[in-house]
């Protein structure tokens, strides 16, 4: 049976199915496993690991220079503490940008070493769409 006071984890539908009823949800960036508990007890609906850690963090100039390595231990802090909220790993530059392939290869290391349950790219939807002919297979 299961534990009624682990909370239900927020899904990627469950952010669809309240866009199409209008409803505003927060997603608010996330490094550590202390901002983290404080966003998911908030009620915030997702957490995005953003590559501004670089900045944030790890104290580059930009964005540029973070790598996957780099933002997995910080992903892993956040899924490790978020009970509730949906924790969205953002793919650092040349990550993903080669190919869909690379991008779904990058998306299952954070999710497979991280335990993130959705990954981030830029490039709207000339990204998204091939991507999603990877996934489809």
């Amino acid at each position: 049976m299961p534990d009624q006071t682990t909370p239900k984890r927020v899904r990627t539908l469950d952010l669809i199915a309240a866009k199409r009823r209008g409803e505003r949800w927060a997603m608010l960036t996330s490094y550590d496993q202390y901002t983290a508990a404080l966003f998911d007890a908030a009620g915030v609906k997702a957490l995005l690991v953003g590559d501004s850690a670089a900045n944030n963090v790890y104290g580059y100039e930009s964005t540029l220079p973070v790598t996957v390595d780099e933002l997995i231990p910080l992903v892993r802090a956040v899924t490790r503490s978020a009970k509730r909220s949906l924790v969205v790993a953002d793919l650092p530059f040349r990550s993903y940008q080669a190919s869909p392939e690379q991008a779904y290869l990058t998306a299952g290391r954070f999710m497979k070493d991280a335990n993130a349950h959705a990954g981030k790219v830029g490039g709207g939807l000339p990204m998204v769409r091939p991507l999603r002919q990877v996934v489809d297979g």
